[in-house]
């Protein structure tokens, strides 16, 4: 984390610097004292940060410690009466969050750690999940201090034999998991096969945050209205000029507790070539000129705005799928219903991390990024998902 913290930290004094100077402030001393405890800030906050790295929300404890950290620094120095700008802590305040939460993600994914796995009929498939990167342990003496984490299977591994073992393990402070919460902690993703709806214990925080979420759909759909309606009725009369009425198209979807909807989308293909949801090439001549654009970067959807004000969809949630897709998937997969907890999306964790799947085979293999996030549903991961869909949409890096 030392490469954030220093960004961090000079940042900040540059920030703090030009906002005293452009104030015509001269009482360098001062701003020297001040610059030193703005460069501290990020070094407290990573000692921090790196003792609750295990924290389940990495992204709003970040935050969270780097705000608290930030606001006693500001105490200490009113406590000492030195004269500081108010106004430049303030202009230099979010790039301490901002650097801490991108280090601590990092960190979080760089950090190496040993793993061992208790040996069973998978085990080896498991290892090789992992990239090789964990090792087989056969023999209840092994030392466990010889690993930060220790992967089990429940049925195999609560028995007698192993009991001993894993209480020292306990006892010693060595993590003991299940191997599938492994997979899905380092891989983002559930095993579908092994995946029961006994999975889903949501927390406290989560049954809130699922509530809120609503909240957050609506506000933000009112506050982008000045810049989507406008977008929105450009586009709308674009497609009405090169190619007549409607511009708008309809289809069915399935969503929430697999009821079925009706979702909105601007109509980008001529009326002759689109009678439902079809798959097209990068150029393919079915699409109305300047449209290819529109899909590039998903304006086509801006109609879907009005299915979140119904509560049919949310900004972030499993994408709806066909009805017929659907229904083949459950077929073939029975957990794929589980996908219907929540509120389908406009983007979501399968979306930014698979891309776009054209048959049921590829839907059922997205299907395992669907579970995880509705598994794992957070503000943390939505802010995630968020960050990833711009990169996606502007920067053309990631999942498509």
């Amino acid at each position: 984390m030392v490469p954030p913290i220093a960004v961090a930290a000079l940042a900040q004094c540059a920030i703090y610097v030009a906002v005293m100077l452009q104030a015509g402030r001269s009482d360098y001393a001062n701003m020297a004292t001040a610059c030193g405890f703005l460069a501290l800030i990020p070094f407290a906050s990573a000692v921090l940060l790196v003792s609750l790295r295990r924290q389940e929300f990495p992204i709003t404890t970040s935050a969270f410690v780097t705000v608290i950290v930030f606001n006693f620094a500001v105490a200490v120095l009113a406590a000492l009466r030195i004269p500081v700008s108010y106004t430049g802590f303030l202009a230099a305040a979010p790039v301490a969050v901002i650097v801490m939460v991108y280090g601590i993600i990092r960190f979080r994914q760089a950090a190496p750690e040993n793993v061992g796995i208790l040996e069973f009929g998978d085990a080896k498939a498991i290892r090789d999940l992992l990239g090789g990167r964990a090792t087989l342990i056969d023999d209840t003496l092994v030392e466990p201090t010889r690993f930060d984490r220790i992967l089990i299977d429940g049925d195999a591994h609560h028995s007698a034999t192993w009991s001993r073992f894993l209480t020292r393990a306990y006892m010693m402070g060595v993590e003991v998991t299940p191997w599938f919460s492994y997979i899905e902690m380092r891989l983002r993703r559930v095993d579908v096969d092994s995946f029961d709806l006994s999975h889903l214990a949501f927390s406290p925080s989560q049954i809130v945050y699922s509530k809120l979420k609503r909240f957050i759909d609506v506000t933000a759909v009112i506050a982008s209205t000045p810049v989507t309606i406008p977008l929105a009725f450009v586009i709308w009369a674009y497609i009405r000029l090169i190619d007549g009425s409607p511009a708008i198209f309809a289809q069915q979807r399935r969503g929430f507790g697999g009821r079925t909807f009706t979702m909105l989308k601007f109509r980008t293909m001529y009326k002759t070539d689109q009678p439902g949801a079809t798959q097209t090439a990068d150029k393919d001549s079915r699409i109305i000129p300047g449209c290819r654009f529109l899909r590039l970067v998903r304006l086509d959807e801006l109609p879907q705005l009005v299915n979140i004000l119904r509560g049919e969809m949310s900004w972030i949630g499993p994408r709806p799928v066909e009805i017929s897709v659907g229904e083949a998937c459950e077929r073939l997969v029975p957990q794929y219903v589980h996908r219907h907890l929540v509120q389908p999306g406009l983007t979501g964790w399968a979306q930014v991390s698979y891309g776009y799947a054209a048959t049921p085979k590829e839907e059922i293999e997205k299907l395992a990024y669907d579970l995880y996030y509705i598994k794992e549903l957070s503000f943390d991961l939505d802010l995630l998902i968020l960050v990833k869909t711009l990169q996606t949409l502007l920067l053309r890096v990631g999942a498509r």
